[in-house]
Formats: C-alpha cells, sequence, structure tokens
C-alpha cells in the first residue's frame, strides 16, 4: 500500500438509514459516521450498500448535507454519482463538490448495454465535467456489464480520474488489476469483493470497500493493521471473520434482501432502523429473529 496516498484505506459503503417517512435519519447518520471514525474508516456515502440507485434526488440532497456535518476533520468524505441521465451525475457531483465531499465514484448507467468505445467516451465526458476526482466503479451484478481492463488502464491516465473501485468477483481479474496498478502512485485500486480482502491487501491493494464495514468495522481495521505489519495470519483471521459476517446477512438472499438484513443487525446494534427504500421491503420476524440468533452466536 501507497502510504503517501490521500484515497486509501477502508472504506464503507455506507447503508442509507431512513425514517418511517423514508427521509434521511440524521441521528443515524451520526451513529454510522461515529462508528466509522472510530475504527479510521471513511465513509462512502450512495453507493450500491446505499441504495442509491432507488432515492431521489431530495433524499440524496439530504444525505449528502448530513454527512458534511457529519465529517471529521482531515478524512475523506467519498459519494457515488451514478445516474443513467448523464448530466444528473454531473450535476450531482457539483453537489457534492459544494458540500464536502471529497471524491465521487461512479458505475456504468444500467439500462443500455454498452459497447467499450461507448464506456470510454462516458467516463471521459465525466471526468471532463465533474469538480471532483473519479473513481471508476465496477459492479456487473447490478449493471451488467464487465469494464475492461485494459479500458481502465487506459482511462487512469486522465488527470481526473484517481482510481477504480472493483466489485466483480473474479480471482484473475483481481490478479490482473494488481498487476497493472499497485506501483502506480497516481492511480488507486479499491476491492469491493469482501472474501478476497485480504488477498488484495497483501497482494498491494490500495484499499478495500466492504458493505459488511457497516455492521463490524473493527475486523477490517485489524486486517489493514496486520497487513500493514505484515502479519498474515491475523489478516486471514480477520477474512475468516468478515465471510462469517458476510454470510450471515448475505447468504441465500437476493442483493435487496441482503440490504435490508444488514439492517437488521445494524438496528440490533443500534446503528440505524431497519427501514429500506421502496421498491425493497421488509422480510418477515421470523427471518428476523434468525438474523439476530445469528449474530448473538457469532459473538459469543
Amino acid at each position: 500500500m501507497k502510504k503517501n496516498k490521500k484515497f486509501k484505506g477502508v472504506i464503507v459503503p455506507a447503508v442509507t438509514p431512513l425514517t418511517a417517512s423514508f427521509q434521511i435519519d440524521e441521528a443515524a447518520v451520526g451513529k454510522i459516521f461515529d462508528h466509522f471514525y472510530q475504527h479510521n474508516i471513511s465513509p462512502f456515502i450512495l453507493g450500491t450498500t446505499g441504495e442509491a440507485a432507488s432515492l431521489p434526488v431530495t433524499v440524496k440532497e439530504q444525505y449528502v448535507k448530513t454527512a458534511a456535518k457529519n465529517k471529521q476533520a482531515e478524512t475523506v468524505l467519498y459519494a457515488g454519482i451514478s445516474s443513467n441521465v448523464v448530466k444528473e451525475s454531473i450535476e450531482f457531483a457539483k453537489f457534492c463538490a459544494d458540500n464536502a465531499v471529497d471524491a465521487v465514484a461512479v458505475t456504468l448507467p444500467s439500462y443500455y448495454a454498452l459497447t467499450e468505445s461507448q464506456m470510454k467516451t462516458y467516463f471521459e465526458v465525466l471526468a471532463n465535467a465533474v469538480p471532483l476526482p473519479l473513481i471508476i466503479y465496477n459492479i456487473p451484478a447490478t449493471t451488467h456489464m464487465s469494464i475492461p481492463l485494459q479500458l481502465i488502464d487506459e482511462l487512469s491516465h486522465h488527470p481526473n480520474i484517481i482510481a477504480t473501485k472493483d466489485s466483480e468477483r473474479s480471482d484473475e481479474r483481481l490478479q490482473k488489476s494488481l498487476e497493472l496498478w499497485k506501483d502506480r502512485e497516481d492511480f488507486g485500486h479499491f476491492l469491493g469483493w469482501a472474501a478476497k480482502s485480504a488477498d488484495a491487501l497483501i497482494g498491494g491493494s490500495d484499499g478495500l470497500i466492504p458493505s459488511t464495514g457497516n455492521l463490524v468495522a473493527d475486523i477490517y481495521e485489524e486486517m489493514l493493521q496486520a497487513v500493514e505489519r505484515g502479519d498474515h495470519a491475523k489478516a486471514y483471521e480477520m477474512q475468516r471473520l468478515s465471510d462469517a459476517y458476510g454470510n450471515l446477512y448475505q447468504g441465500g438472499k437476493t442483493l435487496g434482501e441482503s440490504l435490508w438484513a444488514l439492517k437488521v443487525l445494524m438496528r440490533h446494534k443500534g446503528l440505524c432502523e431497519s427501514i429500506v427504500m421502496p421498491p425493497l421491503h421488509s422480510l418477515d420476524s421470523e427471518e428476523e429473529n434468525k438474523l439476530i440468533q445469528g449474530f448473538l452466536e457469532l459473538n459469543k
């Protein structure tokens, strides 16, 4: 890991805490951010875990403003700006720049299948227009497209494109990514595939973006510290815990169901309510009880 970089370390894709009227729960934002900062973690709001694709612009803006109020000095705040409308992404990035966000992440649009040429143009248009450093976010699970590594490498030389977040589950892709960028001082690699977190850090990734950090931020702080001091056994011990907690709320569930399950466990910890934005919705009380019982078993 390159220690002189501003954008590095553990970055948790924060859930969006909601009230019963589907507005931002501002008190919960404060609790969640405090949880992150206690473990030297940077918040990333309005990503996939944050249900960003389902949130009205007014709620997104409310979240950005609330995040800015709770941002600690000398910390880095990330936000997602993804939209199927390029102009909306650009305008929202400008709003973020005015409200203490330090860098923005963007996925491919998720409706039309794009050629490699169209992908390149899309990212270049955004990089030229947004007033903040841009992170290319590859997540085929939601966009149904994979951004070729060669294309990301070409785009990595744009002065306003500073990193990639990769959530694609491919060992080969991870290894090739590290070969391409682990020694780059001007471009970063972040892994969004929690099951390979320790492998990525040991291999030279700049950091992690694990959704399970919403629940157990300390695991990833300890993993990062272990890698920095060369204690790979400890790093893999933390990886096993990460896998266990991740499987607790993700196993056997769709992505949308897992976001509700994550919030159920966060509610148990007193961090936020379990309300999700439609079209997502709660599962039954039996499933809630299973989740909490599983969490208690892991914490014995």
